[in-house]
């Protein structure tokens, strides 16, 4: 009879591994990324945390102690955004070019892009990267030129000026992105639907674009992000009556010192638009980043 016992202090035959540390070798690793992942968020978090919990405080208790938390409670400061013009309408103009931005780049980039997919012309290939590289300018290199023409007819602190200062930088971006989803439909699609009678126009909005929905989702979220978080054109092409809510919370400088409580409630609202944008498109961005073109 063999005894399968093994006794304490008996040797382990060389190569054999037992069951219990490989278990704990499998489980270690997952404990580990869940406790890496867990210190990141947290890191990622805790601005966004102490900005909420600074909106929710007095200026006395923000100058005064330092406190994880409030201990008087107050909205006052969402109050004075919500009620005060000239804070709430920094948020109405922003979103007023920024949607006029959207728009634009949309109606610019969809065309352009199915040219450069569907078409090889003489210079195609200089062209499309012309294009990207009026996106890696940094935006105080056209501030000046901007400021000067749109002074010149009387386009200065409009909305329309910078949705179309905006566009210089979204419009290639937004090419570049949706030439590589159009890419991904085939040819035949345009000559099936030609066969079938559909003109260009019909064919482009009721089969190509549904196609391409993802792509569009994906050039909008990045063109709303950059509209609504430029800061420099935005300011120097707006004074009174465009002006933006970013330039707003750089000027809240007063006779008593900077106003931090409402500075913070300022800062929570500016990130709701771009949290629910994310929202919406977040499958869109997803499959733009598993298809390579994000």
């Amino acid at each position: 009879m063999t005894d399968t016992a093994q006794a304490p202090g008996a040797a382990t035959i060389p190569g054999r591994v037992t069951e219990a540390p490989v278990a704990r070798r499998r489980r270690l690793p997952v404990k580990g990324s869940a406790v890496v992942m867990a210190l990141y968020l947290l890191f990622l978090m805790l601005p966004l945390y102490w900005l909420l919990n600074m909106s929710l405080k007095t200026n006395a208790e923000i100058l005064g102690s330092f406190t994880l938390w409030p201990r008087n409670l107050t909205l006052e400061n969402y109050a004075t955004i919500l009620t005060d013009p000239s804070w709430y309408q920094g948020y109405i103009n922003s979103l007023l070019y920024v949607t006029m931005n959207v728009v634009i780049t949309l109606t610019v980039a969809l065309p352009a892009a199915y040219a450069f997919s569907r078409y090889h012309f003489m210079g195609d290939k200089h062209l499309f990267f012309w294009l990207l590289t009026n996106r890696m300018a940094p935006p105080a290199v056209f501030a000046l030129p901007f400021f000067q023409l749109y002074s010149s007819v009387n386009l200065f602190d409009t909305h329309i000026a910078v949705a179309l200062a905006h566009c210089l930088f979204n419009v290639p971006l937004a090419v570049w992105i949706l030439e590589g989803f159009m890419r991904g439909v085939p040819k035949e699609i345009d000559e099936t639907a030609y066969i079938d009678g559909y003109s260009f126009p019909k064919f482009f909005v009721k089969i190509f674009m549904p196609l391409i929905a993802s792509g569009i989702g994906v050039a909008a979220f990045f063109a709303f992000m950059f509209s609504w978080v430029e800061l420099l054109l935005s300011r120097t092409l707006t004074s009174v009556d465009a002006k933006p809510i970013a330039a707003t919370m750089t000027r809240t400088v007063g006779a008593s010192g900077v106003d931090w409580g409402v500075l913070a409630a300022a800062g929570v609202l500016t990130i709701v638009p771009g949290a629910l944008v994310i929202w919406f498109v977040r499958n869109y961005i997803a499959k733009g980043f598993a298809l390579g073109r994000v």
